[in-house]
């Protein structure tokens, strides 16, 4: 069996969708199982023929099953299954989360007698020592369903057996700041291609951009000094911290100077780190 994945985090958040997701990638999936059962599951799917065939497991496990000994069960299975297990924590923002249940008609689990805000504050807090213990975490806010295929299968399918350890992720500060991120890096201060007739419909990745970005002495200094930051903080971090490191840059669009400096951060720790992966959220937006 390759891994035991939990998939738990907010009502809304995208469960359903992503353990769908991973039924087609492969696992075996199990919807909204208490967590009570959950050692008992991994021991049986592990003992049958049938499973070596699988990517492995993939359960959720939502507020409603959600209990004090959930963070207990979570220790106990990652003791069994050292460096197997991970616990896949979704998120987004309110105002997302209010818009998804708008739109779908459908009632939070914890707003029945309150407002959907009062339910997912309520939820929100119930569930912070998950958050806490979470391997990786994923804010589904800005995300499509394409967007989110492309992260799960680089997370659990592209990466080294251990997953992705180092995420470098570009962003658009007028779109929001990424929740899951674990350090944000604000690229605004160096010159913007976007201004650029031949630049503006180019974006980080192509070469001409950088080229531009490098013509000026403060993007050197920027990266200089950044990695001088980054090469004390990423061991701390990585000895220290359960879970994924999660940088993300952020310009004005997320198209051309966060694009580039991810591109760049992302070659330079490849060389270093395994499970270093570089993505681009915003890269397509206009």
């Amino acid at each position: 069996m390759k891994q035991f994945i939990i998939v738990t985090g907010m009502s809304g958040a995208g469960k359903t969708m992503t353990l769908k997701v991973l039924e087609d990638f492969g696992f075996i999936t199990i919807d909204n199982l208490p967590p009570a059962l959950l050692p008992q599951l991994f021991t049986l799917i592990s003992e049958r023929p049938e499973a070596s065939k699988s990517r492995g497991v993939a359960a959720t496990v939502d507020i409603r099953n959600v209990s004090r000994d959930f963070v207990k069960v979570i220790d106990e299975i990652s003791d069994a299954w050292e460096g197997v297990v991970k616990v896949l924590f979704l998120t987004a923002s309110d105002e997302e989360l209010l818009r998804r249940y708008e739109r779908t008609r459908r009632i939070h689990p914890l707003s029945h007698g309150r407002s959907t805000r009062e339910g997912i504050m309520t939820e929100r807090d119930l569930l912070a020592p998950v958050l806490d213990r979470a391997d990786i975490i994923i804010d589904t806010s800005l995300m499509d369903l394409h967007q989110h295929r492309e992260r799960l299968l680089k997370e659990f399918f592209n990466q080294n057996e251990g997953g992705i350890s180092i995420l470098i992720s570009s962003f658009g500060y007028k779109y929001g700041v990424p929740q899951d991120s674990s350090f944000v890096m604000d690229v605004r201060c160096l010159p913007n291609p976007y201004y650029v007739d031949e630049l503006k419909n180019l974006t980080g990745e192509d070469q001409p951009v950088k080229d531009f970005l490098l013509k000026f002495p403060e993007t050197h200094k920027f990266l200089e000094l950044t990695k001088n930051f980054l090469d004390f903080f990423i061991p701390q971090f990585l000895n220290n911290v359960r879970g994924q490191l999660h940088i993300s840059v952020g310009c004005t669009g997320g198209r051309h100077r966060s694009v580039a400096v991810a591109e760049w951060l992302g070659e330079f720790y490849s060389k270093n780190y395994s499970g270093v992966c570089v993505m681009h959220r915003d890269i397509k937006s206009r």
